[in-house]
């Protein structure tokens, strides 16, 4: 299997405590990722050669299954597993019935629960809304970038729906060719949850997500995701949806599927990118021991608020 092979670029490595970033190292990357497709595949990658300025590789959602293979290959660049976790997915394919009865009796439960809930406070129906053609983005995009502003993912990491004029002009290319489904979520005829899912082929990508922190009682961002994955098993263009990289609660309680995988920086043996590797290390190990310890007292909703609220 051969991926693309981008130029290097300068990309941060991150020391983080869950969303918060204290400290970011920057190299000059070549970055391969793994789609959802090349994941499931498990085919080893070809690595494009490095320009004399790069520092290595991030060989993204790479399946655990490859990772020897690939190390073989990579023979003199220093390794270093950067996380493991399960790449999640949800099937579509069968329609919404068919992917809710494929979910834990608890899961099902939870959504009945908060659907009522939600709906209580809408006026007996929930309001969401889809926005897939051009027109339809257009009034989408400032609503939904006026809710990332107010959410963690902006507040912590910079990941909210962007309003950059590049993706902008994307985000109105791709809508055009049919490659786009958002939805909002309005609560008393309030915007509270936003969803933007680029599609893949016949998969739908779990890009850009957030919701109003005033509704989170009523699991705004939650009862979205119901939502937008029972419009998309409805759409014949979409047969999957791809969690992304990374694992969560939220991805476990919905997904149907996975593949586990890895995130590998592959770095030239110089004196600085050891350095960096064996701080990113000491880093990682320490975070592992501090959540071990929070896990044993119990602490992990307190742990959690704090990090949100930084």
């Amino acid at each position: 299997m051969t991926l693309a092979a981008p130029a290097a670029r300068s990309l941060p490595l991150k020391f983080q405590v869950g969303a918060r970033t204290l400290l970011a190292i920057r190299r000059e990357l070549v970055r391969v990722p793994f789609d959802l497709d090349a994941a499931l595949a498990a085919r080893l990658p070809a690595l494009p050669p490095l320009d004399a300025g790069a520092d290595g590789y991030l060989v993204t959602s790479l399946p655990l299954a490859q990772r020897a293979a690939l190390l073989a290959t990579a023979r003199g660049m220093i390794a270093f597993t950067r996380q493991t976790y399960t790449r999640r997915y949800a099937d579509l394919s069968g329609g919404y019935d068919a992917y809710v009865a494929r979910l834990s009796g608890n899961t099902r439960g939870t959504i009945k629960r908060k659907a009522k809930k939600l709906a209580e406070a809408s006026g007996g129906t929930i309001d969401v809304r889809r926005h897939a053609t051009p027109d339809e983005l257009a009034a989408f995009h400032p609503i939904a970038r006026a809710l990332a502003l107010a959410t963690y993912q902006e507040r912590l990491m910079g990941a909210g729906l962007p309003d950059t004029p590049d993706f902008v002009q994307r985000m109105y290319a791709m809508a055009a060719a049919g490659q786009v489904r958002a939805w909002l979520l309005h609560v008393g005829g309030e915007p509270a949850a936003y969803l933007y899912c680029p599609l893949h082929g016949d998969t739908a990508i779990y890009e850009f997500v957030g919701h109003d922190p005033r509704f989170a009682e009523l699991s705004a961002g939650t009862m979205l995701q119901v939502e937008a994955l029972r419009d998309l098993a409805a759409d014949p263009a979409v047969a999957r949806f791809d969690f992304t990289e990374g694992d969560g609660q939220h991805k476990r309680q919905f997904a149907t599927g996975g593949v586990e995988c890895c995130d590998l920086l592959l770095l030239r043996p110089t004196l600085a990118n050891r350095a960096v590797i064996a701080a990113l290390r000491g880093f990682d190990d320490a975070m592992a021991l501090a959540k071990r310890s929070v896990e044993r007292l119990g602490l992990q909703a307190l742990a959690k608020r704090v990090r949100r609220a930084s």
